[in-house]
């Protein structure tokens, strides 16, 4: 009994905001965002890595490395998130699928350690003042926004996307 309360208070002690109900379904959410986002980072040949639909688009990497690039820059400025400065101008596949898992996991695990009274102080944003909350929602329309580009660069090399994963 004395060794589950001890293991009680260090996991409230790591996570004391684990029990938001807003910050669980974000993090319910975050960990399906990431798990679909591998599986359609999986799902392209590494050799096709490089494709882009026109000249003016990313290519299928320049998307990955810009997802896990705003993930990164969004969880150190505004979360406190523990991620490294990393030159990603030459990672292949398989390491930028770990790079990317470490980001997700870091914000996720920055976001649980925020005070729950930190969510609603504002910050001076670029695109004007915003709540941390605003900002949570920020990091995953934006992994949204270019995940579905992604999906339509699976779909024009004939590669079937993984079944959509939500909530």
């Amino acid at each position: 009994m004395r060794t589950q309360l001890t293991f009680v208070l260090f996991f409230i002690s790591l996570y004391g905001n684990a029990q938001n109900p807003s910050v669980l379904a974000f993090s319910e959410k975050w960990d399906n965002s990431k798990n679909y986002l591998l599986e359609i980072a999986k799902s392209l040949p590494e050799e096709k890595y490089s494709y882009k639909p026109t000249e003016r688009e990313m290519s299928f990497k320049e998307q990955l490395l810009h997802i896990k690039q705003n993930m990164d820059w969004l969880g150190k400025a505004y979360f406190n998130a523990e991620i490294q400065e990393e030159d990603l101008k030459n990672i292949d596949k398989q390491a930028l699928i770990e790079a990317l898992t470490h980001s997700f996991d870091s914000v996720k695990e920055a976001v649980l350690k925020t005070e729950e009274s930190v969510f609603n102080e504002k910050i001076d944003f670029f695109a004007g003042e915003k709540t941390k909350w605003q900002i949570l929602n920020l990091l995953q329309d934006h992994v949204t926004h270019h995940r579905g580009q992604l999906i339509v660069y699976l779909n024009l090399n004939n590669i079937k996307p993984p079944k959509y994963v939500g909530w």
